[in-house]
């Protein structure tokens, strides 16, 4: 079994030796000189030998001082080379989330810097995907998914409120063209694998009961829906968090407003028997704060642009 010494007056020792003085010392080490001067003399103590000799104006190390100073330092060096050698090969925290696509290209990526800025010891990793959550099968730690309720089994917390309403160009618009939802008689209504609401659910919540004579635009990801929006070839129902800065800034509009307007909760979405992981909540925590300021940028919008339910 090693015999150290209290490594702690080592310390202030090797401090004190190297400056030749127990003010310096306090200094380096941020404590009062007199707890330099008694962790010295604990050193001393166990050693059973003077390290210092001590003057009303100085001090001078000993013979066996200078001999313990010579084999300390070095092996503080060797110490502290190691140590940051270490926390510089260790990597960060890794936390890997899985979300749908669009959501996550248009709402979660452009926030996530943020977070990791807040976060720099934890590294995002993101999939995507709308496949039900299985954390037995996939590798992720927090799974993002809308629903109406939360999923069984597991830890879902809401974050985020969706309203989805129909989408379109601004184009569109002319010659009076989409003043109400029978306008869309004559449109095309664009339509997508994963839409969270169809245009058969939303039409009769809009007031319109006999089938409309559309043409249809069929899609196999939200995305694509979008940018077919974005090109004027016709009306997509959508989230519309995921275009408020679209309409804000006039490259798309909801011609009906929030009329038949379908809601939503995001979950993040961790398993239940998962043990308490501080990166995890510190991300489910952002999401909440993130969240609110959606919603409460929606409501803004709503707001400004007089729209009613």
């Amino acid at each position: 079994m090693r015999k150290l010494p209290p490594l702690n007056a080592v310390r202030a020792f090797e401090v004190a030796a190297r400056h030749v003085s127990f003010t310096k010392a306090a200094k380096e080490l941020c404590v009062t000189h007199g707890a330099v001067s008694k962790q010295v003399a604990t050193l001393e103590s166990w050693l059973a030998t003077p390290l210092f000799n001590r003057s009303q104006s100085q001090v001078t190390l000993t013979e066996a001082g200078r001999t313990f100073f010579a084999a300390v330092t070095p092996a503080l060096d060797r110490i502290a080379v190691t140590s940051m050698q270490l926390l510089e090969q260790s990597d960060p925290t890794a936390l890997r989330i899985n979300a749908p696509p669009t959501f996550t290209m248009r709402w979660l990526i452009p926030r996530i810097s943020a977070f990791q800025r807040k976060q720099t010891g934890i590294e995002v990793k993101l999939t995507t995907s709308t496949a039900p959550v299985n954390f037995e099968e996939h590798a992720y730690d927090v799974a993002i998914r809308a629903g109406h309720h939360p999923l069984p089994g597991l830890t879902s917390v809401p974050f985020m409120t969706e309203i989805i309403v129909p989408i379109c160009h601004l184009d569109l618009l002319e010659n009076g063209r989409l003043q109400s939802p029978a306008d869309l008689a004559g449109q095309t209504l664009i339509s997508y694998s994963t839409e969270p609401l169809s245009w058969a659910e939303w039409l009769p919540e809009a007031g319109l009961k006999a089938p409309l004579q559309t043409q249809q635009l069929e899609l196999e990801q939200m995305f694509f829906a979008l940018q077919a929006a974005a090109e004027g070839l016709g009306v997509v129902l959508v989230p519309l968090f995921l275009v408020a800065d679209d309409i804000i800034a006039g490259r798309l509009c909801a011609p009906f407003g929030l009329t038949g307007a379908r809601k939503r909760q995001y979950f993040a979405n961790t398993p239940a028997t998962a043990h308490s992981n501080p990166a995890m909540t510190s991300f489910v925590e952002w999401l909440l704060r993130e969240g609110r300021d959606t919603e409460q940028s929606i409501e803004l919008l709503s707001h400004t642009m007089g729209w009613q339910t």
